[in-house]
């Protein structure tokens, strides 16, 4: 009982911060997603160089445009997205993911799967609920100051991007989440 009495006010602090940070927060339409999807590709290959190659060798593309994150102490995350194949969006996702530790603060990111590996795309698409670092490790790529690629870890069978942060939050991570496809 103890525990809950000092952990409630904090979960209460962060579901309070994460409603702050996400005011409009409501179901989007596939439509809607698309044209956010649509958005953080052009956002994606205008930020950083290379982003061309590395998606013309995609067997598929997945595309959470709008990742809410905000903690303290205790954290959560959700966003919608869609994955493409041959530049087509085939299913819809969201991710989810909780986490604690050390961390303070809200974040709205854009993250990008690139599955590099046939295999690794199929078994995403098989999955009830694809975790990142447990159904698959995925190399989340660092993107440098002039907005060039570590391509050394590209050649991965699953790489991740995450960019267009704003806000402040301590703590970048894909281990743990969650994505599940859902019905647009």
């Amino acid at each position: 009982m103890r525990f809950f009495s000092r952990v409630l006010p904090f979960l209460f602090i962060a579901l309070m911060t994460l409603g702050l940070v996400m005011p409009g927060a409501k179901a989007a339409s596939g439509a809607e997603v698309d044209v956010r999807v649509d958005d953080a590709l052009k956002a994606f290959r205008q930020q950083v160089k290379g982003a061309d190659a590395v998606l013309k060798d995609a067997k598929g593309v997945l595309v959470m445009p709008r990742v809410f994150k905000a903690g303290i102490g205790l954290g959560g995350e959700y966003g919608e997205g869609g994955l493409r194949i041959g530049g087509k969006t085939v299913d819809y996702y969201n991710i989810v993911a909780a986490s604690y530790g050390f961390q303070l603060g809200a974040q709205k990111k854009s993250i990008i799967l690139v599955f590099l590996d046939d295999k690794a795309l199929q078994n995403f698409r098989d999955s009830e609920g694809w975790t990142a670092g447990v159904d698959a490790s995925v190399a989340l790529i660092k993107i440098g100051k002039a907005g060039e690629l570590d391509i050394a870890q590209l050649n991965k069978p699953v790489v991740a991007f995450v960019f267009g942060q704003k806000g402040l939050m301590y703590n970048l991570s894909l281990e743990g989440s969650k994505f599940t496809r859902i019905k647009k």
